[in-house]
């Protein structure tokens, strides 16, 4: 066999690099190490590796843990579950009960707390703006209707509604009438537009479903979509009055769902002050003080 040949072989058949293949001694020699001069790698076990996983977590004394913050407190209670679950001690499984007892009794303690400042402060608490009695919410249904009756027949020579629809739209001969009684009891004029007869009047204005009902301002460019397809009475007088409150500035979109006679109470969005850094009381980072309705 030719030397080429026998060198070739040699190194086709010398071994890749293993894990710390050569290690230098301490005089300087270069030693062999690895899985080919039969030495194994030392591994940590795998015993050892999972107990480090759930090493068993510091629990402080009440004295101190009751300054922890609710975060830290959930944090140890995961720890020791886990720890718990791994070990399966009585001790270690006591252990985890007891810190959710804590945590148990620091939330009853808070709820318990909660009431007693919803107490000193009503203007805090739902209760007072929405009882939960049968007659009293009944009472309460009756008021806030009134409101907004109201306020809509006091801007019938305003505001007028519109129904955009189509010939072919059966929802359409449904919702009408709805509006025709709107016309009745409120006083505004209400009109309906055929799309068909009127395509473009449909792409200038944005409306592609029948029916499209929306409230215009006369004499100007003010407009709103209030329902598309069928809307109840009910819910029709709702969103008319969102609308027209929103469109003459009587409220900012942030109390949208701010209520007839909900106004500076606790439905309110911006009652006790500004919510956003667009509201008009928000002067840098500071508030001007005072809640309020309108800009």
């Amino acid at each position: 066999m030719r030397l080429g040949t026998i060198v070739s072989i040699g190194l086709m058949l010398s071994p890749a690099p293993a894990w710390g293949q050569t290690a230098t001694a301490a005089e300087g020699a270069t030693v062999a190490r690895g899985y080919w001069w039969y030495e194994a790698p030392k591994l940590v076990s795998p015993d050892k590796a999972e107990m480090d996983a759930v090493a068993k977590p510091a629990i402080p004394p009440m004295a101190e843990l009751v300054k922890w913050s609710p975060p830290r407190i959930a944090r140890l209670i995961e720890q020791q579950r886990d720890y718990a679950a791994t070990v399966l001690t009585v001790d270690a499984v006591a252990d985890f009960w007891r810190l959710e007892d804590f945590a148990r009794r620091k939330a009853r303690a808070f709820a318990g707390v909660t009431q007693l400042a919803l107490l000193a402060h009503p203007e805090l608490n739902a209760r007072a703006a929405n009882p939960l009695v049968g007659e009293a919410r009944d009472a309460l249904g009756a008021h806030k209707d009134d409101i907004r009756r109201q306020y809509l027949r006091a801007h019938g020579n305003e505001f007028a509604l519109v129904m955009f629809d189509r010939a072919s739209c059966g929802y359409c001969r449904v919702q009408w009438p709805i509006l025709q009684r709107f016309q009745e009891e409120m006083g505004w004029q209400v009109s309906r537009m055929d799309l068909e007869q009127r395509p473009g009047l449909g792409q200038r204005l944005g409306v592609e479903v029948t029916p499209t009902t929306m409230v215009i301002r006369r004499g100007s460019q003010q407009r709103m979509v209030i329902a598309t397809g069928i809307e109840t009475y009910p819910n029709l007088l709702q969103m008319a009055y969102q609308a027209i409150k929103l469109l003459t500035g009587d409220i900012r979109p942030e109390q949208w769902l701010t209520g007839a006679g909900e106004e500076d109470g606790f439905f309110d969005a911006l009652a006790n002050g500004p919510v956003s850094p667009g509201d008009p009381r928000v002067v840098g980072s500071n508030f001007i003080a005072g809640g309020g309705r309108k800009p």
